[in-house]
């Protein structure tokens, strides 16, 4: 016998799915991108280890996001749709900013933003995710207690 829980779960897992496939794809384009403009901000920049160290902070949010993508398959669904929706805000966010600062007449300092950028980008996802986790653990626990 099914149960109708299981019935009303098959479209959102659908679109949970899609969401799942879009997200990982603009944060794989997105850091690909972010990383160009960095370079075409820092394209005076002589010093490979300092590119190479604004490369591995600039781009350490897109591999986070990217690695609980991987780990996410057994999260509970509004987990892990919180994660989708956080790729896809913190990329297109990453963009329109580093685009600004990358395509607008140059400013001075603009090394700052891929500074802050990427903090911010850390904070949102060390605050929203395990926030999430919180909610959807309370939200299994309150249907496992209607369902004993």
């Amino acid at each position: 016998m099914t149960r109708p829980l299981e019935v009303s779960r098959r479209p959102a897992y659908g679109f949970l799915s899609l969401l799942r496939g879009a997200a990982l794809i603009v944060a794989l384009a997105g850091a690909v991108a972010s990383f160009g403009l960095m370079l075409h901000v820092g394209r005076g920049q002589r010093s490979l280890i300092l590119i190479g160290l604004f490369t591995v902070w600039e781009l350490s949010p897109f591999v986070a996001l990217v690695c609980a993508h991987v780990v996410s398959k057994h999260w509970a669904g509004f987990t892990r749709s919180t994660l989708y929706g956080v790729m896809l805000v913190l990329t297109l966010g990453s963009l329109a900013i580093y685009g600004n600062v990358a395509l607008e007449p140059p400013r001075p300092q603009p090394a700052f933003v891929f500074l802050v950028v990427p903090l911010a980008s850390w904070l949102l996802i060390a605050i929203v995710l395990p926030i999430a986790a919180l909610i959807s653990g309370r939200l299994s626990r309150r249907g496992d207690g209607a369902n004993a």
